[in-house]
């Protein structure tokens, strides 16, 4: 993922009416990214899809790696050696998060924007997170992940500028799979996203174990 492409935007609020409807207040512009070392015990550290450490781990980062965070999000508590945080560092180069409780900053506080716009992020659904997703902003993507041989399929529920939604990305292949979809977000639209899982239905699905919702853009 290129820096450069994306924006960062703070200070908006996002109001679902009962059509979920969406809506865009203020802007903040990008600042730097910020550089960071990895500390642990020694051993390497998981770089996870998303910020929870129920999230498909991605890859290993070394003992003493140097990081940059282009961004970080609440998620799971963690306790490591540089103490206890629910934040989690956002590293392109990596392609997920690292808890920030093993990343040295210089400061105890969050040192990056927050994520979620622009920044490729994930989000899990609760519970053992058999359902993940990634909007992919360079290319107006959703990818969604199973994670889990539990019966149920994993799936994106969406919503774009103006209300119109919930739109849906289903992934039915079973535990390890990924579904690549190409989404109708005009360039520069916003959407406002919710990984779930559920049992597969064309329209009105029951879906359980929902994240948070997330908000990005087709860059």
């Amino acid at each position: 993922m290129v820096r450069s492409k994306f924006r960062r935007w703070a200070g908006f609020g996002i109001v679902l009416a009962t059509a979920g409807a969406l809506t865009l207040a203020g802007a903040l512009p990008a600042s730097a990214a910020v550089s960071g070392t990895v500390t642990t015990a020694g051993d390497p550290l998981n770089v996870r899809r998303a910020a929870n450490t129920a999230a498909t781990s991605v890859r290993t980062v070394a003992n003493g790696a140097t990081v940059s965070i282009d961004c970080q999000a609440t998620g799971t508590k963690v306790t490591g050696p540089l103490g206890t945080s629910t934040l989690w560092d956002y590293v392109p180069a990596l392609g997920g998060y690292i808890s920030d409780a093993y990343v040295k900053t210089g400061a105890d506080t969050r040192v990056a924007p927050d994520c979620g716009v622009g920044s490729g992020s994930a989000q899990c659904s609760t519970g053992t997170c058999a359902g993940e997703g990634q909007f992919r902003s360079s290319d107006a993507h959703f990818l969604v992940y199973d994670g889990e041989a539990d019966g149920k399929s994993a799936v994106v529920a969406y919503w774009l500028k103006g209300g119109a939604g919930p739109f849906y990305v289903w992934n039915s292949g079973g535990n390890g799979t990924v579904v690549d979809k190409a989404v109708s977000v005009p360039k520069g639209g916003w959407v406002y996203y919710k990984v779930c899982v559920g049992h597969y239905a064309a329209t009105n699905p029951t879906l359980e174990a929902c994240s948070d919702g997330l908000t990005d853009f087709a860059a």
